[in-house]
């Protein structure tokens, strides 16, 4: 990747005790800054398939365009987990292979787009958090189904989203891309906002129910995975 993105080189945690403290260290790091949607002209999305046993993993990381949502640059690692299956606590299974592969893209992206949650975790700092802070790139969260609070069902039409509180504290937005079909949850990571975040989620979701820089990085590391 491009200089303008700093290898981060990060030391990793040896424990889950290690690894929680050092989630609340870097939490108040976050920063939420307004993104323009409309402006955003390259999305990468991220997201990591294990195999069966969990004994290996693919990282890939797929740029698109956010007018076009044509494929302009992909990477990937290919890595065995090096910390244990902990709750809360995935981005120290995935930000290495994760890092990995975007050093290797040839393109620098407006905004990262993670499958799983930023500030909506039990200590606001969850893997979009974790992987803007640590690369200082705006970058959001979009997961399945809510980790922590709840949020009430939103409308039943495209576009439709609800506040996900944790709390007492607004962390996400229940939002529905498909009207008819189950919601995502949307979260800021870093340098990005609410408001912003949901707009692209929408605009990088034209037709199925996640964006589609996700569902393209989850089809490669599947393909990759099963052609190991």
């Amino acid at each position: 990747m491009s200089a303008a993105v700093p290898d981060p080189s990060p030391a990793w945690p040896a424990d889950a005790e290690e690894a929680r403290a050092e989630q609340v260290r870097l939490a108040p790091r976050v920063r939420v800054e307004p993104i323009d949607a409309d402006a955003v002209e390259l999305v990468c999305g991220l997201d990591v398939t294990y195999a069966p046993g969990d004994d290996r993993l693919v990282a890939a990381a797929v740029v698109l365009s956010a007018r076009t949502l044509e494929v302009v640059d992909t990477a990937t690692a290919v890595a065995r987990p090096r910390f244990p299956y902990v709750p809360g606590l995935f981005a120290f299974r995935e930000l290495p292979p994760l890092l990995e592969a975007v050093t290797s893209l040839s393109t620098v992206p407006d905004v990262f787009v993670c499958d799983g949650f930023g500030r909506a975790h039990p200590r606001r700092f969850g893997l979009a958090c974790h992987f803007g802070v640590l690369l200082d790139r705006p970058a959001f969260g979009v997961g399945k189904s809510p980790f922590v609070g709840a949020a009430p069902d939103p409308g039943g039409e495209r576009g439709s989203w609800t506040p996900l509180v944790d709390g007492g504290e607004v962390v996400g937005r229940a939002l529905r891309t498909r009207t008819g079909v189950r919601p995502v949850y949307v979260s800021v990571g870093h340098r990005t906002d609410l408001e912003g975040a949901t707009a692209l989620t929408l605009r990088l979701a034209p037709e199925f129910r996640l964006p589609e820089p996700v569902r393209r990085a989850d089809r490669l590391s599947r393909d990759v995975l099963a052609r190991l």
